[in-house]
């Protein structure tokens, strides 16, 4: 059993996730479990018209209201401010954030919190291009896109990390506030941001190699006017920084 005697907050931002948040936060329960780490698991629904609170409420009762917390926010805020509203009601001193449509694998979060007390690291991320990481279950043109992306953000931003798209991450709490109070993008390259303001404020970041694997239920938050948006997005970052 670990000698760690930290809280860790999973920070898990929902919408229309029904199909998908029973396997999730029973994944994450399995792996914390196993794990001895202290947790939590706060569920930011915001507002999903499929009942995935419902589902949330279900889960709750199952697991204990200790152990899953729920957030909800009325309607469609975006992921930045699921976040900051997340932070607000974690108890733990980490947080960990975590897609809840499966392309993250709740088994590497052990391997997150080992990395970051060797190194005592500010951020630990997940990263699908270095070591054994990969994607699975993407098309040509989606492997494309993303290593495109996230070659332009290396070039431009030269943050010192290999993968600065994905949102599979652990920070120290005040870390996550400090990055979060600086950033001001919002949407898929807010994540991109937040390594970028980190390196700003010269926080440490180590890498833990991941699998991404694709959606199973529902569709893809990737789509073209995204990815313009995202290019946008990145030229604006670069100016700025």
């Amino acid at each position: 059993m670990p000698t760690n005697s930290h809280k860790y907050s999973i920070l898990l931002p929902t919408y229309n996730e029904r199909d998908n948040l029973p396997i999730i936060i029973w994944l994450i329960v399995k792996y914390m479990k196993a794990s001895g780490y202290e947790y939590e698991v706060i569920v930011i629904d915001d507002g999903s018209p499929d009942g995935t609170l419902d589902v949330a409420k279900d889960l709750q009762g199952i697991y204990g209201e200790d152990k899953i917390i729920l957030r909800p926010r009325g309607s469609k805020l975006g992921l930045g401010t699921a976040y900051i509203h997340g932070i607000k009601h974690a108890t733990g001193d980490f947080i960990i954030i975590i897609d809840a449509d499966l392309s993250h694998h709740p088994k590497f979060i052990p391997e997150f919190i080992e990395l970051q007390q060797k190194g005592d690291y500010d951020i630990v991320s997940g990263t699908r291009y270095a070591g054994d990481g990969g994607v699975y279950g993407w098309d040509f043109k989606r492997k494309l896109i993303s290593r495109g992306a996230n070659y332009l953000s290396q070039v431009l931003l030269r943050p010192n990390a290999s993968d600065l798209t994905g949102s599979f991450r652990l920070y120290k709490k005040d870390v996550l506030e400090k990055c979060i109070a600086s950033c001001v993008s919002k949407g898929y390259v807010f994540q991109m941001e937040m390594l970028v303001r980190a390196r700003q404020h010269g926080y440490t970041i180590a890498e833990v190699p991941i699998t991404f694997v694709d959606r199973i239920y529902g569709t893809s938050k990737l789509g073209g006017t995204e990815i313009v948006q995202f290019a946008k997005n990145l030229l604006y970052l670069f100016a700025t920084t």
